[in-house]
């Protein structure tokens, strides 16, 4: 509920960043005047400016580009924050409407070691060489609740770490949590097992959330609960979820999530990126490792 300016309650403390209302702050843009956080703070060469008067070059008299806001992961600031993720709902419900009419494709997608004999239908698995289902089961869901449960969660986690990385790494950090998931459960579960959904990249959200948070000082406990309810439910039998795909996930997403936040501003990419590529040859190694055993 907004408030009147001048109301009593908005004038016990400073005002909210323009951007990030819930961080109070007492400096404001020398441009437009709006108030701005820290991380909103832009240097000028008098005082700071908001990364609207940045990216519009109001009065500045240099190119809208000459100084790019950037995100606090060093990500560009843009004005749609949740294009990448609702591109990944998108794509995900494209690929559950597909599956409703095409068992074959359904088996196509899914994540599993080697297909048991007849009278299943004979087909090949990630021990030989299809390594693809590693990706595509991330994208696949066969269940309305399951899918449903994802995209919500996909939906809430995504927009605030996509505004707070940049589409670029948000992206990778998904892609790159959800393969951590999908290589444990090739590595540790049954061979024959199929697996899929996008529950892997999801709880790599959750470890990247925490570290987020934990970086902004907000209280950890609402997304700390989350993530217990969610990991009862996870080492549940009676769920048959794969727990493999979720601590996998989840792992991956602290470690890329760390790296992406903490990272020095001075070799800021370097980091980034290096982490997720030391990660992604893990991947690779221990994908090796289970198809040696598997073939």
């Amino acid at each position: 509920m907004d408030q009147a300016p001048g109301s009593p309650q908005q004038e016990q403390g400073l005002p909210g960043c323009y951007r990030h209302p819930d961080r109070e702050t007492g400096i404001r843009c020398t441009r437009c005047e709006r108030p701005i956080c820290p991380e909103c703070m832009i240097s000028a060469s008098v005082g700071f400016q908001c990364p609207h008067c940045v990216r519009t070059g109001s009065g500045t008299g240099h190119a809208p580009d000459a100084a790019t806001p950037r995100t606090l992961a060093g990500g560009t600031v843009t004005t749609n924050a949740r294009l990448i993720t609702t591109l990944l709902v998108a794509i995900n419900l494209a690929v559950f409407i597909a599956v409703q009419y095409s068992d074959s494709l359904l088996n196509d997608l899914v994540l599993i070691g080697s297909w048991p004999p007849a009278p299943f239908t004979p087909t090949e698995g990630v021990a030989d060489g299809q390594w693809y289902r590693l990706l595509t089961s991330m994208f696949t869901h066969q269940e309305p609740w399951h899918i449903g449960f994802n995209m919500l969660s996909l939906w809430f986690l995504g927009g605030p770490l996509e505004a707070a990385l940049g589409r670029a790494r948000y992206l990778t950090l998904y892609l790159v949590s959800g393969l951590c998931g999908s290589v444990l459960a090739y590595l540790l579960a049954s061979p024959t097992t199929a697996t899929l959904g996008a529950s892997g990249a999801i709880f790599g959200l959750f470890g990247a959330t925490g570290v987020l948070m934990r970086h902004r000082n907000y209280d950890l406990r609402p997304i700390i609960a989350l993530l217990v309810i969610n990991l009862i439910f996870t080492f549940n039998p009676s769920f048959n979820i794969s727990w493999q795909a979720h601590i996998g996930g989840l792992v991956g997403g602290l470690v890329i999530g760390y790296a992406m936040i903490h990272a020095p501003r001075e070799r800021r990419a370097l980091v980034q990126y290096g982490t997720c590529a030391v990660v992604l040859v893990v991947i690779v190694a221990l994908t090796l490792l289970r198809t040696a055993q598997l073939t």
